[in-house]
């Protein structure tokens, strides 16, 4: 949602992340509206060995800094590199990285936040903190169709946040 994925492989490196077209706006859009920019992601490659958490801390370093050059700012970046299948508490859908994120920043109020995110367990992380989850798919597909995870549907982060704009111009 936030940079272009790289099928059957993890971005390990700055110079395989590449952001996707409209992001840094609209992230810049989205924390005028919103306030703070969060971001939690699950991150096994880590867990797999075949990155290291500082690999994944400097891409993430350089995905703020390339928002931040568009006038944009994510305020932090919560990562799990625990395996699927691990229990782990803090893997979405497991709420762990949400609580943190609560714990950091206690001016979060869950029941006005959105969960903006590209996959069904990022839907199931959002429901299970009781936020509003905004589902990002690339093309229409069923797994959005009536599914009760699912509040909203976009085709891209900057169609979403094209339509919270227009909700709120100000």
């Amino acid at each position: 949602m936030i940079n272009k994925k790289l099928p059957g492989d993890y971005v390990r490196n700055i110079s395989e992340f590449e952001v996707l077209p409209g992001v840094k706006e609209s992230i810049a859009r989205l924390q005028n509206v919103f306030g703070l920019v969060i971001v939690i992601t699950n991150q096994q490659g880590v867990g797999k060995g075949i990155m290291t958490a500082d690999d994944v801390n400097k891409v993430h370093d350089y995905m703020c800094s390339e928002i931040a050059a568009s006038g944009g700012n994510i305020h932090d970046v919560f990562f799990c590199p625990d395996l699927d299948g691990s229990g782990s508490r803090d893997r979405k859908p497991a709420i762990g990285m949400g609580l943190q994120a609560k714990d950091k920043f206690p001016e979060i109020d869950f029941s006005r936040t959105l969960m903006v995110g590209d996959s069904i367990t990022d839907m199931e992380f959002g429901k299970k903190l009781d936020l509003t989850t905004v589902f990002i798919q690339k093309e229409k597909d069923t797994q959005s169709d009536n599914n009760p995870l699912i509040d909203y549907v976009f085709t891209s982060l900057k169609e979403f946040s094209d339509f919270i704009y227009e909700s709120n111009p100000s």
